[in-house]
């Protein structure tokens, strides 16, 4: 490959260690974070793929691949390769550990061997194992023991190690909609705007909707109006930084009036100003009933 062709690939994140120890969910945890994950990727093929994602020109900006013993034989070649690798561009080694008598009774849970268990026990199997992994864990770069780590707080490291410094944990959408329609499916939370006037009744408002000032204006300036919003926000605030530790991605919190026209859509947009301000939560807003008669 010439220097012409060549391109940035971005970061490399080499994925490795223990069978048992978390390589799936790590990997599953990275794809959340829109990195370009390869599972049971041989040694010998690391240099091709990675080529590959220079000539995409940066559509791949971030890319792992898990490589473990299931390769058997083909495993050898790591330690090589990932020396190679390094020589010419950046590369990370995140590798993966747990106490044997942790990896033996997760073994026993899902009743599966231990790849290298051969004729053996489990602790024979994760012994040969160990002997096979010491170059690499060695030279790797990230070192995490998932001893006692459940999934959800090793995806929670993961975050913290390799996801972008600015990038959202959680992701609320605020749907507007209209009571007279029927509820919305699959949402967490409904607030009832139902309390306050409606601006249907006011013939001068009654052909805008929420998203005009006007209206806007009147439905913020009703009594009970801004207390709500500064109360609701309050309370969602420790909701999605709970949803966060949780590792629960996305939720849906739905705002209702009679016809979701007015109200509804006027509070979610005012509400989602002040959850803007929730750290690590992305905020949308959607208006299911907008465009009904």
């Amino acid at each position: 490959m010439t220097d012409q062709t060549r391109r940035d690939t971005g970061e490399v994140l080499i994925v490795t260690g223990m069978s048992g120890a978390g390589r799936s969910t790590v990997a599953n945890a990275l794809e959340d974070l829109d990195w370009y994950v390869v599972d049971n990727l041989p040694p010998m093929m690391l240099r091709p793929l990675l080529e590959l994602t220079e000539l995409a020109a940066g559509a791949v900006p971030r890319v792992a691949v898990v490589v473990d013993v299931r390769g058997r034989e083909l495993f050898g070649d790591l330690p090589e390769v990932m020396r190679s690798l390094r020589a010419g561009r950046q590369v990370r080694v995140v590798f993966l550990d747990a106490a044997d008598d942790v990896l033996v009774r997760r073994f026993e849970s899902v009743r599966r061997p231990h790849p290298l268990q051969r004729d053996g026990t489990i602790l024979d199997g994760i012994r040969r194992e160990r002997e096979r992994l010491a170059p690499v864990r060695e030279a790797a770069d990230v070192l995490i023991d998932t001893s006692s780590n459940n999934i959800h707080q090793l995806t929670t490291r993961v975050v913290e190690l390799f996801g972008e410094q600015a990038a959202a944990r959680h992701t609320v959408n605020l749907m507007s909609f209209g009571f007279k329609y029927g509820l919305p499916t699959d949402v967490d939370m409904v607030a009832d705007m139902r309390f306050l006037p409606n601006p249907y009744w006011n013939d001068e408002l009654r052909g805008l909707t929420g998203e005009d000032e006007r209206v806007r204006d009147y439905v913020l300036g009703q009594p009970g109006a801004p207390e709500f919003l500064d109360a609701y926000a309050a309370a969602l605030a420790p909701v999605l930084e709970g949803y966060q530790h949780e590792n629960k991605r996305q939720s849906v919190v739905a705002i209702g009036c009679t016809g979701g026209k007015h109200r509804s859509v006027a509070m979610a947009r005012e509400l989602a100003e002040r959850l803007r301000t929730v750290p690590g939560v992305a905020v949308r807003v959607t208006h299911r009933d907008l465009g009904r008669e």
